[in-house]
């Protein structure tokens, strides 16, 4: 009995692998869109809310990681680049309004 479970066991993970689902592996943005005779940031915050924690002010021009393929409530959640060239997915994460991030298409 304990073989024919290994045997299902082993046809279900290979099935798994099959499934042609694939982890999502970030496309790049940078913070756009600010009034320059506003306050010229972006907030990257704790959770998708301006109720959330401000983490760090974003200027223009910063570079960031989605972690996910789509938009929540009109927020993203990214992780912040040190530069355009910066795929460590070490930097800062949290959410950003995404009216004010654009995608970088090379």
């Amino acid at each position: 009995m304990a073989f024919m479970k290994r045997i299902f066991l082993a046809a279900m993970l290979s099935m798994a692998g099959l499934s042609g689902a694939s982890a999502y592996d970030g496309e790049q943005y940078v913070v756009c869109n600010l009034n320059p005779d506003g306050d010229n940031f972006l907030a990257l915050r704790s959770c998708g809310s301006t109720s959330c924690d401000m983490i760090r002010k974003l200027g223009p021009g910063t570079f960031l990681i989605t972690m996910e393929p789509y938009e929540v409530k009109g927020w993203r959640e990214v992780i912040v680049q040190d530069d355009i060239q910066d795929w460590s997915y070490a930097g800062v994460d949290g959410w950003v309004f995404a009216k004010y991030i654009c995608e970088v298409r090379y």
